[in-house]
């Protein structure tokens, strides 16, 4: 039972986010501005890093402290997972919403220019290297990443049945505008939308074999849960904070800054909303102060980073 729910549920957040992914696209290209496609993908951005963050703040974390084990070797765990998800992004395997600003340029992006060189300048030659090479390590990466995904959706599973329905849904609305960027930079390589399609599932399919993977191990090491639930909160918490949030701190208008921070709160909330329909309001009350003190940790981050 377990292992067809870890199945279903890796399949729908690999390859049903690349479908959505490639269903907004074709929604953008029918009408609306670069403007307006690039307000969509800031959109996005906000609503799954305040998905990523409640599920990981608010679910995982709570659930793997609530296991009995000593705290300073899961929050030993919380920092050693971080440090790995920033060694798989410097290996490029990891970080992959990268292209995003190539997909809709605006004339005023104000995008501090020191940030694109430390985080994200390294990523600019896949799309000048020759074309080919570009897509291949885009979707190694994409791969890579999705069959993490695809072990951390198995392991919230194997704690709880609804808990692993919650992370499911964090990845999905996560790999949403990662699968855009990916689609961009593959259909500048390949002049068949189609195939690039096709690459891009085939890379989303990683997470259902990451399940696999994820839900046997789990099975084998049954005394680690926690462990694994608190790798899955570090992986969650990196993917917002280094991946995601970077990308929405450009000077914009109060209008749009005011979208971003609803649709931020919009995504803690369905997350909010899922759980309590699940777990008819479990005791996970307290993991919402330490999201809600990340939350302004990170938005005074933000400030000082701007010139």
């Amino acid at each position: 039972m377990n292992l067809l729910a870890i199945l279903v549920a890796t399949l729908v957040a690999g390859i049903g986010s690349v479908w959505i992914a490639a269903l907004l696209m074709r929604l953008r290209r029918g009408g609306g501005s670069a403007g307006d496609a690039a307000s969509s993908a800031q959109s996005l951005l906000s609503l799954a890093a305040g998905a990523l963050l409640a599920t990981a703040f608010m679910h995982l974390l709570p659930e793997a402290f609530e296991s009995g084990r000593p705290p300073g070797a899961l929050f030993a765990t919380l920092l050693g997972g971080l440090v790995l998800f920033f060694l798989l992004d410097k290996a490029e395997l990891w970080h992959h919403g990268h292209e995003h600003h190539h997909e809709a340029p605006q004339p005023h992006d104000h995008h501090g220019h020191a940030h694109h060189q430390s985080n994200h300048g390294h990523h600019h030659h896949h799309n000048h290297a020759p074309r080919s090479g570009g897509g291949w390590a885009v979707l190694t990466g994409d791969s890579v990443h999705c069959f993490g995904d695809g072990i951390l959706i198995a392991s919230a599973f194997m704690a709880d049945l609804r808990l692993g329905a919650v992370a499911a849904l964090a990845v999905l609305a996560h790999e949403v505008p990662h699968h855009i960027g990916d689609l961009v930079v593959l259909r500048q390589s390949s002049s068949d939308a189609r195939v690039a399609l096709v690459k891009v599932s085939l890379a989303g399919t990683m997470t259902a074999l990451g399940g696999l993977a994820g839900w046997w191990l789990v099975d084998q090491l049954q005394s680690l849960l926690p462990y694994f639930l608190v790798l899955a909160s570090s992986s969650f918490i990196y993917v917002a904070l280094a991946d995601l949030i970077p990308q929405l701190q450009k000077r914009l208008s109060a209008r749009q800054t005011g979208a971003q921070i609803a649709w931020l709160l919009g995504g803690i909330a369905m997350v909010t909303l899922v759980s309590l329909a699940v777990h008819g309001g479990h005791d996970h009350g307290h993991g919402h102060d330490e999201h809600d003190h990340a939350s302004q940790g990170e938005a005074g981050h933000g400030d000082e980073q701007r010139p």
